[in-house]
């Protein structure tokens, strides 16, 4: 596994480097293999760099025609709900972007919370393959560790074999769905979008601390063989960089 931190002078230019970030692999990506399959997050982070994605400055830098989007977790919630991922990354990049319907691959909330965990891996294997590698997955980290819907404690339980699970989350009293460590770890790219002050202490101990990976999940995510990369402010970074 290779692991690069680029850190970035403060959030407005974070975002510039992750939208490089994103064009760099997307091109690599549509050259190599002719289709990109990125999985978006949740948060207010992700959600600027998709209004820049969205911008003048690059929205014509990408060939949405072969760009597929996924959602790394999503919240049991209508996909219109103000609660949804789907529902954020519509209002902040799709409805701005000339983007097929059939690239759109929200997760299926309609069904069951296990139906629609089951749906979305058998999607996932239709059109990514048995290797289900993603090309990109976006992540963020919360100031408690977690990453997807992947809380503290919450974790043990998993099944090993799936790609996607359903579960109920404590600490939010929510149904989630998200993406397992399997899966994550099977992608050739992974980033983690970090920023602000309030996540520097617990980022110190993901990258730095004893492994404790029910403690800290983000602490799960090592893709082998692919790579990941911590894109961070330097609020975030503090002095661990």
């Amino acid at each position: 596994m290779l692991c690069t931190t680029l850190v970035s002078t403060d959030a407005t230019t974070l975002m510039r480097d992750a939208a490089e970030h994103c064009d760099r692999l997307c091109h690599e990506a549509l050259a190599a293999r002719g289709v990109f399959h990125m999985a978006l997050s949740g948060g207010s982070t992700p959600k600027a760099l998709f209004n820049l994605l969205a911008a003048p400055a690059y929205v014509g830098r990408f060939d949405w025609s072969r760009i597929h989007l996924w959602w790394s977790d999503e919240r049991y919630v209508p996909l219109d709900h103000p609660d949804s991922n789907y529902c954020m990354a519509r209002e902040a990049l799709i409805s701005k972007i000339a983007i097929p319907a059939g690239n759109i691959h929200a997760t299926p909330v309609q069904l069951s919370p296990d139906g629609a965990a089951a749906q979305y891996e058998s999607d996932i294997i239709r059109l990514l393959g048995s290797a289900a590698a993603f090309d990109l997955i976006l992540l963020g980290m919360g100031d408690d560790g977690h990453t997807a819907s992947l809380f503290p404690g919450a974790i043990s339980d998993f099944p090993p074999d799936h790609l996607v699970i359903a579960h109920y989350v404590p600490k939010v009293g929510m149904q989630r769905i998200t993406f397992t460590p399997k899966l994550i770890n099977a992608a050739h790219h992974v980033a983690f979008l970090v920023s602000g002050k309030g996540k520097s202490a617990v980022l110190d101990r993901v990258l730095h601390g004893s492994y404790q990976p029910d403690v800290l999940p983000s602490q799960l995510i090592s893709p082998v063989p692919g790579e990941t990369t911590w894109l961070l402010d330097r609020d975030a970074a503090g002095a661990n960089f």
